[in-house]
């Protein structure tokens, strides 16, 4: 067991106050904070006590740290990324691969002899990127694209003119084609014409807030657009984000991304855990590097009704622990509240871990060796450890993130 340092990563969508003050460093920062990263991926390893990458730390002895059975199964690397995520203002509207195409689009721009770093790079990696946030704050966010019903239902109530062409689209084909035709047309429209759509959405996104305040079934949405374009007032995404269920996550809830699936993250705090990439599609609500039709190709258009993730005890005999199913086989991601005067949480890892505190203060022992981590602080759990032992005298909650099942995911474990 080690402790980790994380990789900071200061985008300019982060915040200057959120994590700094949640894991006790100086706030407000000198500039947005945006994630931290616990893990060993190329693009920035986590340090680990001893001074090592975890990334060197792993390739010395995949065995011994990893397991013999992830080391096989994934290549001798470690197949997840932990982060803590801070957002204070829209990341771009985004999807990530699947593995197939993943692996397509990596060696395409090999081939084209793009530089993994440059900025038109699409793919600085061969792998997927599932993910799953755990909102520590309220969360808002964007996720998948809603039934066609009920944005058909939402532009009926913004009473857009300019947008009842493609509400009538929606009604005509309530199903993914539908979806992948409108939006199509938002991402492809002309510069000057998306002007002007905007511009009218804006006009009816305001009118229903005049109306319906801040208790309207839609305010959410109208209240998101409005805030879109304020930032982005040419930007396709704006028109894209009516698409999308609009979530509202409260502290402990969450969110699975499968591949393929359009989001923008829009505010909040929280974890996320990931296949082990930095894989992204944009599709605008950014100056970052848009590639639409490489996002057309990597889009599911099925309407996801639910993308909300609900915790369920787990069956691990570990007290407190409660699992956020997927069906991802790269991660498997539980909470565990220890409360205060608790007995202290003994059990054996089967493979390796990245232990998180959230909240409190929290002793993790193994063979004798301890670590006190407060919130934001994490270890690194080798699969080689026989047993870890939690202990929170005034309680503390604690994120386990370990590798999921190999072939069903942790639906089944």
């Amino acid at each position: 067991m080690v402790a980790l340092s994380p990789v900071v990563q200061a985008y300019a969508w982060g915040s200057r106050t959120a994590l700094p003050e949640l894991c006790g460093t100086v706030s407000p920062a000198p500039h947005p904070v945006a994630e931290h990263w616990f893990g060993a991926h190329d693009s920035g390893s986590s340090l680990c006590a001893d001074g090592r990458g975890l990334d060197e730390r792993i390739a010395a002895d995949p065995e011994g740290e990893l397991g013999a059975r992830v080391a096989a199964e994934h290549g001798g690397g470690l197949p997840f990324l932990v982060k803590l995520l801070s957002a204070e203002q829209a990341l771009s509207l985004q999807a990530h691969p699947s593995p197939e195409k993943a692996r397509e689009g990596f060696a395409a721009e090999d081939a084209r002899g793009i530089a993994v770093h440059a900025p038109d790079r699409n793919y600085r990696d061969a792998n997927h990127k599932p993910e799953i946030l755990v909102a520590l704050t309220e969360f808002h966010a964007l996720v998948g694209f809603r039934p066609v019903s009920r944005t058909v239902a939402l532009l009926d109530a913004l009473d857009v003119p300019a947008l009842r062409p493609y509400r009538d689209m929606l009604d005509g084909q309530p199903d993914a084609e539908g979806l992948r035709a409108v939006f199509t047309t938002f991402v492809t429209m002309p510069h000057m014409a998306l002007e002007t759509v905007v511009a009218d959405l804006v006009t009816g996104a305001v009118g229903y807030l005049t109306a319906q305040g801040v208790a309207g079934a839609w305010s959410n949405e109208a209240t998101t657009v409005v805030e879109l374009a304020e930032r982005y007032p040419t930007d396709p995404g704006v028109l894209g984000a009516l698409l999308l269920n609009r979530v509202v996550l409260r502290p402990g809830q969450a969110v699975y991304l499968g591949p393929g699936q359009l989001h923008a993250y829009l505010r909040g705090v929280g974890v996320e855990v990931m296949a082990n990439s930095d894989n992204v599609l944009r599709g605008g609500l950014t100056p970052k590097h848009v590639d639409v039709p490489e996002l057309m190709r990597v889009l599911e258009f099925d309407p996801l009704a639910d993308p909300t993730v609900r915790p369920v005890p787990a069956d691990r005999g570990i007290p407190g622990e409660m699992d956020y199913p997927t069906p991802e086989p790269d991660f498997a991601l539980s909470r565990i509240v220890v409360p205060a005067a608790s007995a202290p949480v003994r059990y054996h890892p089967d493979g390796p871990e990245v232990l998180l505190c959230t909240s409190g203060r929290l002793c993790v022992s193994e063979n004798g060796a301890t670590e006190t981590l407060g919130p934001g602080h994490a270890v690194w759990v080798p699969a080689s450890t026989p047993g870890v032992v939690l202990d929170a005298a005034d309680g503390a909650t604690v994120f386990r993130t370990r590798v999921g099942d190999p072939v069903t995911g942790t639906r089944q474990r």
